[in-house]
């Protein structure tokens, strides 16, 4: 027997038959072409079978997970047509009569080692995208059949280098138990749809794809990240059993469905879901969330070829405030910029863009695109509970312009006779001069929303994304913690209610010491709500409350993870 260790990407145990998916090596040939046209015609043959191919894989992706994944296709759909890539190709075709597999050849490893010497961790991720989708252009022009997750009629564990987005969004549940990966982490794109799939994945094991063969027999634990290879059948038995259990788990946690949020000694809280879309509602009802703590509208720009107009934003937030039947909504107003770019929208380069110009501070800028999605907003707002959340404020300046046009634009509505409902106003915490002046920032808004995600990393000057500085990514820093509990005690001060809509929300070892800090609204994925409940059940807010000062005053963040993992009994 042979154990892999690699990193748990989604929870879950698998036993089958390993499926090794390889990449078929493309035998580039180098003779010179007679036919510039018969060559540049097999080449867009190529190109417009290859499409024909997205376009498939993107319905199916929308049908299957949602538009926010199938973005990942609209995407692959742009490259494979992308001007400079087609022109660059067919240049070489024509001025130096290179064959169509050779020029493309040459045009993509430019293009990847462009995109992977950017400073820019979104442009960087590009890189695999170009590779998935002249991957596909040649294997059309040199008719090589690779084999796709697609084909697979049996009950698999799939086994590979990594898989690109094209390649999950095909899996197959019935079909593919889980996978496991050579490269990859939590957040690369087959993790995330592995998640969404709900189909057990270890990722970044190395070896993986060189030590096991097609036909063994596999174990992979998504929670903890091992494999076994040819397990014994004592092994086997151990993690049937395991795997009847988690899934028996699973089933007990339904049971919480309609159940209140609230601790042993009757503290209740706010579980709330993040979402994208308004489709992502059926996971929120489904997973009995108490509300919606985030709704990220820039993905209804992202969706868009234009800029989406007042009644299509008007629709989508209507849905989804009507579809809580009462329960709170928070909107997060345009947070583009940064690593989420608009094809329609021309920023500017910039050499940090993530400090640069984005979300508030384009929003007051692009004043008439602000306006826009404010009226929809305040239009929304009579069908249901509504909170609008700016992102992105550094100062009280920031965010008294930003509630300024807001309240101009309530004004039009009513002179307009357009129906308003009561609404509240608030803003996200992300910046670390934010937290510090909490205390002056709580005195005018009506709730504050922690982002987590950047919180950390500005806090931290640590790009999360980066793997030589991801050490520092510490959200149980002592000096993180502080900083939220400055903010929460403020705003409760000022008789203000404080949510977190970053992933330290849902993470289990997390919610003890945020419920101890006073966390008013724990915002996560929906599919993490019915577990985040089920430990705040079995918790008392005394016992959490009486271990703040302890965890604020230790030196350093392994200090804390060991403290909260022995004192509550959870892993981390």
């Amino acid at each position: 027997m042979l154990h892999i260790k690699g990193i748990g990407a989604s929870a879950g145990i698998a036993v089958a038959k390993a499926f090794v998916m390889e990449t078929p090596s493309f035998d580039i040939p180098s003779h010179k072409i007679e036919d510039v046209a018969a060559e540049k015609a097999r080449f867009q043959d190529a190109i417009a079978q290859s499409k024909k191919e997205l376009e498939a894989i993107r319905e199916h992706t929308l049908r299957e997970l949602g538009p926010d994944k199938a973005e990942i296709f609209s995407a692959h759909l742009l490259i494979v047509e992308d001007p400079e890539i087609v022109s660059q190709v067919n240049d070489k075709i024509e001025s130096e009569n290179m064959n169509a597999a050779k020029a493309l050849d040459e045009v993509a490893q430019t293009m990847v080692m462009i995109f992977e010497s950017m400073d820019n961790e979104y442009m960087r991720e590009r890189a695999a995208d170009v590779r998935d989708v002249t991957k596909r252009v040649m294997a059309h022009i040199l008719g090589v059949t690779f084999v796709t997750p697609a084909s697979i009629s049996e009950e698999v564990i799939i086994i590979a280098e990594d898989l690109t987005p094209s390649d999950t969004a095909q899996l197959n549940r019935k079909y593919v138990k889980g996978f496991a990966t050579n490269i990859g982490g939590r957040t690369s794109h087959s993790a995330i749809m592995s998640r969404s799939l709900e189909i057990p994945a270890v990722v970044g094991t190395k070896v993986a794809l060189e030590k096991i063969k097609n036909g063994d027999l596999v174990i992979i634990d998504g929670t903890e990240g091992d494999v076994f290879v040819n397990p014994s059948e004592d092994l086997v038995k151990e993690y049937e059993g395991k795997r009847a259990d988690f899934e028996a788990y699973k089933e007990e946690l339904k049971q919480l469905v309609n159940e209140e949020s609230i601790t042993a000694d009757g503290h209740k809280v706010k579980l709330a879901a993040n979402i994208g879309t308004p489709n992502d509602l059926e996971g929120v009802l489904k997973n009995g969330s108490d509300a919606i703590g985030l709704y990220r509208t820039e993905f209804l720009y992202m969706d868009s070829e234009t800029f989406p107009t007042e009644e299509e934003q008007y629709t989508a937030y209507k849905t989804v405030l009507e579809g809580m039947e009462g329960k709170q909504v928070v909107i997060r107003t345009l947070d583009i910029g940064g690593d989420k770019e608009l094809s329609y929208l021309d920023l500017p380069k910039e050499m940090n863009p993530f400090l640069g110009y984005r979300a508030i501070r384009l929003c007051l800028e692009e004043t008439d695109l602000f306006r826009t999605q404010l009226r929809a907003l305040l239009r929304a707002s009579a069908h249901g509970n509504l909170a609008i959340m700016f992102p992105m404020i550094a100062t009280l300046e920031e965010f008294r312009a930003a509630k300024a046009l807001l309240l101009e634009e309530e004004a039009k509505l009513k002179e307009e006779g357009i129906e308003v409902g009561q609404y509240e106003t608030g803003m996200m915490v992300e910046i670390p001069s934010t937290a510090v002046m909490a205390k002056q920032f709580a005195k005018e808004v009506d709730f504050f929303s922690v982002g987590t995600n950047d919180l950390i990393q500005y806090t931290m000057a640590a790009d999360r994304m980066n793997e030589k500085v991801s050490y520092l990514y510490q959200p149980f820093n002592p000096a993180i913690l502080n900083l939220l509990h400055n903010v929460i005690t403020e705003a409760h001060k000022a008789g203000k209610w404080v949510g977190m809509c970053g992933e330290m929300a849902g993470e289990e070892l997390a919610i003890p010491i945020l419920l101890g800090l006073g966390l008013d609204e724990f915002s996560m994925s929906a599919s993490s709500v019915l577990r985040a409940r089920s430990l705040v059940k079995r918790l008392t807010k005394s016992e959490t409350e009486a271990i703040v000062n302890e965890v604020l005053n230790m030196d350093t963040a392994e200090e804390v993870v060991n403290f909260l993992s022995e004192k509550f009994d959870i892993k981390k």
